[in-house]
């Protein structure tokens, strides 16, 4: 279902939240939150003030949000927006060398960093996010951080943008 930035500006906080609470993984609060800001005057400003919302989070509320996000090309079960998005590039169709392979890019990712590696995969195609994969596992924990929550406010904008006419 989508919605016009003034259907979503004279929504109640529940129904806002019904409608928003999926854009950020597993993290309905960040639409609630954002809720608080009304009125939006379009996607964009709606944007920015969830990603304020994001920013305004302690390190360990942000490593939350970090963690809620599933593995790439995962079998695990998982939100129905990083479903599709990552079948948008085949994640869900991956030779068995290549899911080997992600597997393990995961795994690694995961044991360095503590978290699960994210990335915008509307961006990308099979062959540039491994090796994005293989890149960013050479940076130190801070930066890898800072980089996951650019790409959640990436993955956010992609999703509102189906959302919001």
């Amino acid at each position: 279902m989508s919605y016009t930035i003034t259907e979503l500006n004279q929504m109640n906080e529940e129904a806002f939240v019904e409608a928003l609470g999926a854009v950020f993984e597993h993290t309905p609060s960040i639409a609630q939150q954002a809720w608080t800001q009304r009125p939006f005057f379009d996607v964009n400003t709606l944007h920015q003030k969830m990603v304020e919302v994001v920013q305004g989070m302690s390190q360990s509320e942000q490593l939350a949000l970090i963690r809620a996000h599933p593995d790439l090309g995962s079998k695990a079960k998982m939100a129905e927006a990083s479903v599709k998005e990552q079948a948008g590039i085949g994640l869900n169709q991956l030779t068995p060398e290549e899911y080997d392979r992600v597997l393990l890019l995961n795994q690694a990712y995961k044991d360095k960093f503590g978290f699960p590696f994210i990335i915008a995969v509307k961006n990308h195609t099979k062959a540039t996010l491994i090796e994005a994969f293989e890149c960013r596992l050479k940076n130190p924990v801070d930066v890898e951080m800072e980089l996951a929550l650019t790409e959640i406010a990436q993955i956010a904008k992609f999703r509102l943008l189906e959302l919001v006419e």
